[in-house]
């Protein structure tokens, strides 16, 4: 499936500044990334790709479906993992999925129950599946989520901030999952977690205030940091000198010291040495992020 989105605009009141301004985007087959800041737009641009919200003006198709036109066709074809994902924590996995493919519509109850299991095994929940989701920890949670939205096979899978509140373990895990779904569906996903990208998406873009500012692959964002990513060792007055110029990505507290990874077109300090730029780098060099870093003892 490849989605197809035009000159989309949604605007929430009159007079508003626009939460989407005039987006144009293809996402196609595979894992395609949407990054971008709070406030972005990301969730109004899910909120409308799911079918949850009209847009102000604009269109999509989704391969020769109109959004609009063909909504109920779209849905059948459409799987959306929110961020919030709730369960009934009384029932099991297993009770949980077949409850959830009857609403789905699947009545014919050995299909129902063979891809109950398909999906619990694709998700590695399989040996889990008699336990109540109630006492699921927050990744098997994410991964009792993909369960359900795979039921019916979607070809577009939305996932929005997937790996939120994970621990590393769970985290790659998760990605694994995504990766492995992503042959032969499209899969949109929405964060602000660098690393959901640069390890699953071979495309991505960035929405910025409404507006679409980058759309290519990783390796295109990273170029726009070359040449203008630097580490150096300050002390507190060099750190605020130097976060009023450079964006710092991180801070790693060295003794008194600090170890500064920013990245900017100013004028680095002579001591300072050049480095290779990662993602990271390069989105918050692209769309501003936190100047501040974060500190790592």
């Amino acid at each position: 499936m490849v989605i197809r989105i035009s000159n989309l605009t949604k605007v929430y009141r009159r007079g508003a500044v626009p939460a989407l301004d005039d987006v144009t985007l293809t996402i196609p087959h595979g894992t395609f990334g949407l990054l971008g800041p709070n406030g972005a737009g990301k969730t109004t641009l899910i909120k409308i790709l799911s079918t949850q919200m009209d847009a102000s003006s604009g269109n999509v198709t989704m391969d020769e479906f109109d959004l609009v036109k063909d909504r109920t066709e779209i849905r059948r074809r459409l799987g959306y993992l929110p961020q919030h994902f709730g369960t009934y924590p009384q029932l099991t996995a297993w009770e949980f999925l077949d409850y959830m493919a009857v609403l789905g519509g699947m009545h014919n109850r050995s299909s129902r129950l063979n891809r109950v299991e398909q999906a619990l095994n694709e998700v590695g929940l399989y040996e889990a599946r008699n336990r109540r989701s109630g006492t699921f920890s927050g990744g098997m949670m994410r991964r009792l989520g993909i369960a359900q939205t795979i039921l019916t096979d979607p070809e577009f899978l939305i996932v929005d901030e997937p790996t939120v509140g994970l621990d590393p373990e769970e985290r790659i895990r998760f990605r694994g999952i995504l990766g492995r779904l992503s042959s032969d569906r499209a899969i949109l996903i929405s964060t602000h977690i660098v690393g959901d990208i640069s390890s699953t998406c071979e495309d991505l873009a960035v929405l910025d205030t409404g507006r679409l500012i980058f759309r290519g692959s990783p390796g295109e964002l990273i170029s726009k940091a070359d040449g203008k990513t630097w580490e150096v060792q300050v002390d507190d007055a060099g750190f605020e000198m130097l976060s009023r110029v450079f964006r710092v990505v991180t801070v790693n507290v060295e003794g008194d010291l600090m170890r500064l990874r920013m990245v900017g077109d100013g004028e680095p300090p002579a001591d300072a040495e050049a480095v290779a730029p990662n993602l990271e780098d390069a989105y918050v060099y692209f769309v501003g992020g936190d100047t501040t870093g974060e500190i790592a003892a």
